[in-house]
């Protein structure tokens, strides 16, 4: 079998075989040998490449937020204006949604952790902050924190449902986020000091 300085790649084919294990069986399954296994390395190379479970867990994790971050990058990056960045978000929620079934199980699996682990809410928070980045460039913080949230939830909605929603619905809510006037300093329907009088 190829040694370390023979094999330039192993520690990120641990790290991938780490993602591919949680996303079949679930974090409960993971195990030094059966990631060995699965990425084809010596048992030995787990304690060398990484402290213990906890830092490899942390790696594949973090790997995995710079690989969707990179999909927001390509979905929403080249979006030129405003009308081109919504149809880019509706875009993004039906290809994460119908796309991968790992990515989808992934992201489940860290928000689990997130919950209850002050590391991985770290790496949420870091995923969270870069991938409003190129919705930052056409709306105001405000509606972009609202539209990263629309995405992820009409994202595990069009997943998990059994007749998912079609594209015009996904369109009118990312609408209805992205209209409102944030200028506003007091409710379009709440009346104002004067209403009513003469």
């Amino acid at each position: 079998m190829a040694t370390g300085h023979t094999d330039p790649h192993r520690r990120e084919r641990i790290l991938d075989a780490t993602l591919d294990l949680i996303a079949e069986e679930g974090i409960a399954r993971v195990s030094h040998r059966r990631i060995a296994a699965r990425a084809g390395v010596p048992l030995g190379s787990m304690t060398y490449h990484f402290s213990g479970m906890e830092e490899l867990l942390r790696e594949a994790f973090g790997r995995f937020t710079d690989h969707i971050v990179a999909v927001f990058d390509a979905r929403l990056g080249a979006a030129a204006d405003r009308d081109q960045a919504r149809t880019a978000v509706a875009d993004l929620v039906h290809s994460l949604s119908e796309e991968s079934q790992r990515d989808l199980v992934l992201t489940q699996e860290l928000y689990t952790l997130a919950a209850r682990r002050p590391a991985y809410r770290e790496l949420t928070h870091e995923w969270m902050r870069r991938s409003r980045v190129h919705l930052e460039k056409h709306f105001d913080p405000a509606t972009a924190r609202q539209l990263d949230a629309l995405i992820e939830g009409l994202t595990l909605h069009r997943a998990l449902a059994r007749e998912p929603h079609d594209r015009a619905l996904t369109v009118e809510a990312i609408a209805r986020v992205t209209t409102t006037d944030r200028g506003a300093t007091t409710d379009r329907n709440t009346p104002g000091p004067d209403a009513g009088t003469p």
